[in-house]
């Protein structure tokens, strides 16, 4: 097998072992008798969505890390995906589920957003950035791919009206003293 089509295998079975885990987390809060918290106002802007369960697409807004359908249904969004896109919180998708499971995302509406700066720091196991006062939850693909540290500069996108607890990295500037404890 080429190395290029071991490396498309390997991100397909990471996309996919993501998915279960995010799955499994909400599976687990739910039989802890936990309410996965979801904005009203996402659940709102989800109702007037379409669901085409024959051809199997369906519409949802993006909340941080899932897909909320009119239907209550929660799909979870590829990590590399939302970071690729730069997804925030409000965002529309369509999710088209082909015949062998595989699901095939695409942003159809953005929400508007504004930039923000911030600094990365982690909480526990996840990143955040801190920016005006608040902390942000962002995605660990982004922080992987951008080659963030702890304590760096963030260029952040979140929602320009609407209050979120996620945030798309859009960049990161390195801190140089960062690269010094590397050396």
């Amino acid at each position: 097998m080429k190395d290029e089509s071991r490396l498309t295998l390997l991100k397909q079975v990471v996309e996919s072992a993501e998915n279960s885990i995010i799955s499994a987390k909400q599976i687990i809060a739910e039989m802890n008798g936990e309410k996965v918290k979801i904005p009203k106002r996402l659940k709102e802007k989800a109702k007037n969505l379409s669901v085409d369960e024959e051809n199997r697409i369906v519409e949802g807004i993006f909340d941080g890390e899932l897909m909320i359908c009119p239907d209550g249904k929660k799909y979870p969004v590829q990590s590399n995906y939302a970071s690729k896109s730069k997804l925030v919180p409000g965002d529309t998708l369509k999710l088209t589920i082909l015949e062998d499971g595989t699901f095939i995302f695409k942003q159809i509406n953005l929400i508007d957003r504004k930039r923000i700066i911030g600094t990365l720091v982690e909480d526990g196991e996840n990143y955040k950035v801190i920016a005006n006062g608040k902390a942000y939850n962002v995605i660990t693909a982004s922080v992987t791919y951008f080659k963030g540290k702890l304590n760096d500069e963030v260029t952040l996108i979140i929602p320009e009206k609407e209050d979120s607890d996620w945030g798309a990295i859009e960049n990161i500037i390195i801190n140089p003293s960062n690269n010094k404890k590397d050396e």
